[in-house]
C-alpha cells in the first residue's frame, strides 16, 4: 500500500520512518516545499500526481507552553488549515484509510480522573494551548463526521499523550518540557550553575511517552486498522510530577545541583493522564522506560547539538 506520511521531517515523522523501514508499506514523504499543506491547491496537485492509498497525518506546528502562549494565532490557523486540507482532499480522492494524529491537549482542563475518549468537548480547554487544541478538535470531529456520512471510509484518530525522544527540538523557550529541561540542565552543568529553576511548584503531573513507542504503535495501527476505535488514546496510563522529571533527567545526565521553584510562572493543567483501557484490550503497551528514553534522547542531543 502506498501511504502518504505528512510531517516526515519532524520528530514523530522521523521515528515513523524508522519503524516502517522493514514494513510492507511504500511511504511517500514529501517535504513542505513539495507539499504545502496550508495551501489547498498544493494538496490537490500532490494527490493527483502521486495517488496515495492511505494517509498518516503527523504534520503540524508544535511547541511547548511558551510557544503556545506567544503564538496562538499560528497554532490555531496553521494547524486548522493543514488538517482541513489533507482530510478533505483525501476524502475527495477516494482514500479509505486515514490515520489522524491528534493531541491530549484537546481534553478539558481540571479533570482529576483519567482522560477517556468520550470527554472531548465536555468542558473548558486549558487556556495556555487553546489554539492548538481547537485545531486538533476540529480535525478529530471532521474524521468522525466523514465516517458517519459514509460507512465505507475509515478516517480514524489517535490521541497521543505528551511525547519526547530522538529528533526532538531542544530550545529552552519553545520546546516541549523534557527536551527543554535536558537543554537547561546540560547548560547548567556546562556553566557550573548550582541551581536550576522550575516553573511553578513542580507538583503538576504529566504523562510523557517516548516517540519511538508511538511510532511502533502507528505501525501496529496500520496493520490492525479495523481494530482501532474511532478515537484511540495512546499513552502509558501512568504519570510523574514535573519535579520527578527534573530529578530523573538530572540523574541520567549527571547534574547534582539543586532546584528552585518560580511560583510566578504558568504551569498549565494540573494533571493530564490518559485512560489506556482500549490499548490493554488490544494487547499493546509502550516498551521504553522513562530513564531509558531520557538516556536515548540525551545521547541524540549530545550528538546533534553539543558536538557542533
Amino acid at each position: 500500500m502506498k501511504v502518504l506520511l505528512t510531517g516526515a521531517r519532524g520528530m514523530v515523522g522521523r521515528n515513523i520512518l524508522e519503524s516502517f523501514s522493514n514494513s510492507q508499506y511504500e511511504l511517500l514523504t514529501p517535504s513542505s516545499s513539495d507539499l504545502d499543506l496550508t495551501k489547498e491547491h498544493s494538496v490537490i496537485d500532490y494527490f493527483d500526481k502521486n495517488k496515495p492509498e492511505a494517509v498518516i497525518h503527523a504534520a503540524g506546528l508544535v511547541g511547548g507552553i511558551q510557544a503556545n502562549i506567544a503564538r496562538p494565532v499560528d497554532f490555531l490557523s496553521k494547524n486548522t488549515s493543514m488538517g482541513l486540507n489533507i482530510i478533505n482532499c483525501a476524502r475527495q480522492e477516494g482514500v479509505k484509510f486515514f490515520l489522524n494524529l491528534s493531541s491530549s491537549c484537546m481534553y478539558p482542563k481540571d479533570i482529576n480522573s483519567k482522560l477517556t475518549e468520550d470527554l472531548i468537548l465536555t468542558g473548558q480547554l486549558e487556556p495556555t494551548n487553546e489554539g492548538y487544541a481547537l485545531a486538533k478538535i476540529l480535525c478529530t470531529r471532521l474524521c468522525e463526521y466523514i465516517n458517519t456520512e459514509d460507512g465505507n471510509d475509515k478516517f480514524k484518530t489517535i490521541i497521543p499523550c505528551n511525547l519526547y525522544g530522538r529528533y526532538d527540538k531542544f530550545s529552552v523557550q519553545n520546546s516541549h518540557m523534557i527536551p527543554a529541561v535536558i537543554r537547561k540542565i546540560d547548560d547548567a552543568i556546562r556553566d557550573s550553575k548550582v541551581a536550576v529553576d522550575i516553573w511553578g511548584d513542580g507538583e503538576a503531573r504529566r504523562e510523557f511517552m517516548y516517540a519511538g513507542d508511538l511510532s511502533d504503535f502507528i505501525l501496529f495501527a496500520c496493520e490492525n486498522f479495523e481494530q482501532l476505535a474511532q478515537n484511540t488514546n495512546v499513552g502509558l496510563g501512568l504519570d510523574y510530577s514535573i519535579n520527578e522529571y527534573y530529578q530523573t533527567i538530572a540523574k541520567v545526565i549527571g547534574y547534582d545541583g539543586r532546584f528552585e521553584h518560580d511560583l510566578t510562572k504558568p504551569v498549565g493543567m494540573k494533571r493530564k493522564l490518559m485512560d489506556v483501557t482500549f490499548l490493554e484490550e488490544i494487547n499493546w503497551r509502550a516498551k521504553t522506560s522513562l530513564e531509558k528514553g531520557i538516556e536515548e534522547t540525551f545521547n541524540y542531543y549530545k550528538s546533534e547539538y553539543n558536538d557542533k
